[in-house]
């Protein structure tokens, strides 16, 4: 597997930890923050950006927040590669027990730091219709 597809995997699976269930230890988040740069960028769902702060502030409070969450990172598509940076695609199906499942497309943006770790510089993710 491409390793920038397998980062978008490994991440959503922290995610998937982190949000879903309230026993996760703290060590998981510790683990996902450290996935993204000191300069990411977002823009959200509904169209607000959102910095590295913000989305430590984000993932600090929403530990367990969802309980039971699942999430299906599909169809990923790497549109652009270099040794040291990748633009990837993909579809992200999110679901809570007895909801429908949500869907959305995403653009993630990586590089690669001078210790050859993939970080996630740049996401950008919209809600399917």
């Amino acid at each position: 597997m491409n390793r920038f597809v397998k980062e978008v995997f490994d991440a959503h699976e922290l995610i998937r930890q982190w949000l879903g269930d309230a026993d996760s230890p703290q060590a998981i988040c510790d683990e996902l923050l450290a996935r993204f740069s000191a300069e990411y960028s977002m823009v959200t769902l509904t169209g607000h950006r959102l910095d590295c702060a913000a989305l430590r502030t984000f993932f600090t409070a929403q530990h367990g927040a969802k309980s039971g969450l699942e999430i299906q990172v599909e169809q990923p598509v790497v549109m652009a590669e270099s040794e040291l940076s990748a633009v990837v695609t993909y579809q992200e199906r999110q679901q809570l027990q007895g909801q429908a499942a949500t869907l959305r497309y995403s653009t993630v943006v990586f590089r690669v730091d001078g210790q050859g770790k993939i970080l996630w510089r740049h996401l950008h993710e919209t809600a399917a219709g």
